[in-house]
């Protein structure tokens, strides 16, 4: 079989370009004439850049740092990844894009003055910067927040307190669901302009709430139960309550050029195209992964998150740049699954309804949500339920029923004598493939599941990263502000809600 070299720092640099897709839903037709925008045009190009960003580059480090993928002996793609040869250079765009696109855009429409009321788009951009400030303070630390996105004022924004930032990022959320659940009957409905949720404010007010739990449940080794407390509180008061379905996002995708499903397009087949992509080849499972859901567990998710080997079979491969030639070539292993690639049309996933739900559940384990060990069974189920649903396992209901009958740790509730460890274990199950940025954090936060795997190549004596480094586009922009760094930080700067 022909060795399918690249250079791999040039691959490793391509690899995690995660283009704009503001072309997608571009506000300025023409660039000899510019227009001036507004929130209704601002509004979904910012919501696109967020979908594209989290289910690609994003999504891509974050299953191989809780050692969902790899790469097959043929390809030389991903060592630096395999090595954690994590630097200033690694996935500069998660920062570019947040700031320079992102919260750009949001900044924009929260800032609006105009003739008209823009409260509703406001109130959604309060809701995506909790998003995705979230992932900044949890995969960088400290940040620029109060001086960012104001060149006109503030050219080199001061950073602020990773935890302070937090809380006041759960305080817009508070303000975002209130204003959410008591707009005016005759409130400007964005409708088709946001490519969420269709101007459903109901729906806001849940995913802002859903977004604070998540921030909560992350600090709750903090010592902070009584603010824990207090907050969701504030929460329940609101009256909206959680998400009750997955949140996805869907400008109208199709397999033109520029207007694919933009993981579909970066992991599936190019537009127009059925020959999978490079990238499709040269990202295959962990032997770990398949060995624990299809060997330990007996879950049928793997035939979903997994695709059967060309050459038959479902079979994995460790993190390695040495594999052996022969058994895990890129046809002889299995590659991202049918129940992730589904096509160009497909929506974007941002938050999974059976994250929500075991959200809930640890929040009812911790005791700050009422109803004790039978409602946190409740929950927990109806995440395993919903899961498998949300990746199309035939019979989907049953087999999760079935699932959950067998006696064992992690799987049956019952069974599982650490609870928060099931949860755990069932998120880092559910999030696979779908929000990778989001289980290694989680993986970060409580230590499960507690077996898994570090690449016998990393230098890390046996450490997995917990953040990245802050990129060389801001150190050379805004220098004097930059937090001091050394290569040994995405070990030892853990986040501050870390214990």
């Amino acid at each position: 079989m022909k060795k399918q070299i690249i250079n791999y720092i040039v691959l490793f640099a391509l690899s995690f370009v995660s283009v704009s897709c503001s072309d997608f839903l571009d506000v300025n037709d023409d660039p000899n004439n510019p227009t001036v925008s507004t929130p209704k045009l601002t509004l979904p190009v910012a919501q696109q850049d967020l979908l594209a960003l989290n289910s690609r580059s994003m999504n891509y480090i974050g299953n191989f740092m809780v050692y969902n993928w790899t790469t097959p002996s043929n390809w030389s793609a991903n060592q630096n990844l395999i090595r954690y040869n994590i630097t200033t250079n690694t996935l500069a765009n998660v920062w570019e894009t947040s700031y320079a696109d992102i919260f750009k855009n949001l900044t924009y429409i929260e800032n609006y003055e105009g003739s008209a009321d823009y409260t509703v788009y406001k109130v959604i951009s309060k809701v995506l910067k909790g998003y995705q400030y979230q992932y900044i303070v949890d995969l960088y630390g400290d940040a620029p927040y109060t001086e960012a996105n104001q060149r006109a004022e503030v050219l080199f924004p001061k950073y602020d307190d990773s935890e302070t930032i937090y809380k006041d990022l759960i305080d817009k959320l508070t303000e975002a669901a209130n204003q959410s659940v008591n707009m005016p009957d005759n409130y400007d409905d964005p409708g088709s302009q946001d490519i969420i949720f269709g101007g459903d404010m109901t729906k806001w007010a849940q995913f802002a709430n859903t977004i604070k739990l998540r921030l909560l449940i992350r600090m709750s080794s903090t010592g902070q139960d009584a603010y824990i407390s207090s907050e969701i509180a504030k929460i329940n008061a609101n009256g909206a309550g959680y998400i009750t379905s997955s949140v996805l996002g869907n400008p109208g995708y199709s397999d033109d050029t520029n207007k694919q499903n933009p993981f579909f397009g970066y992991l599936g087949s190019a537009a127009g195209q059925t020959t999978p992509t490079d990238r499709n080849d040269f990202t295959i499972a962990t032997d770990y992964a398949l060995d624990y859901l299809a060997g330990t567990t007996n879950d049928l998710r793997y035939q979903r998150l997994y695709a059967e080997a060309e050459e038959g079979g479902y079979h994995g491969a460790a993190q390695s740049t040495t594999l052996p030639a022969s058994g895990f070539t890129s046809e002889e292993t299995s590659h991202v699954g049918p129940g992730l690639l589904i096509n160009s049309e497909q929506d974007q996933p941002l938050m999974l309804h059976s994250e929500a739900l075991l959200l809930q559940a640890e929040a009812m384990v911790r005791g700050y949500i009422p109803g004790g060990d039978a409602a946190a069974k409740s929950m927990y189920e109806q995440a395993v339920i919903s899961s498998f649903n949300f990746l199309k396992v035939p019979d989907a209901t049953t087999e999760a029923n079935n699932y959950l009958a067998q006696p064992l740790p992690n799987v049956s509730w019952d069974d599982s004598t650490d609870k928060l460890q099931a949860i755990a274990v069932q998120k880092w199950i559910a999030l696979n493939g779908v929000n990778g940025a989001e289980s290694w954090i989680e993986v970060t936060r409580t230590g499960f599941p507690a077996n898994l795997p570090v690449p016998t190549e990393a230098d890390s004596a046996g450490k997995r990263p917990v953040r990245l480094l802050y990129p060389n586009s801001e150190i050379a922009r805004n220098p004097d502000n930059v937090p001091a760094q050394t290569k040994e930080a995405i070990y030892t700067n853990i986040p501050f809600w870390k214990n």
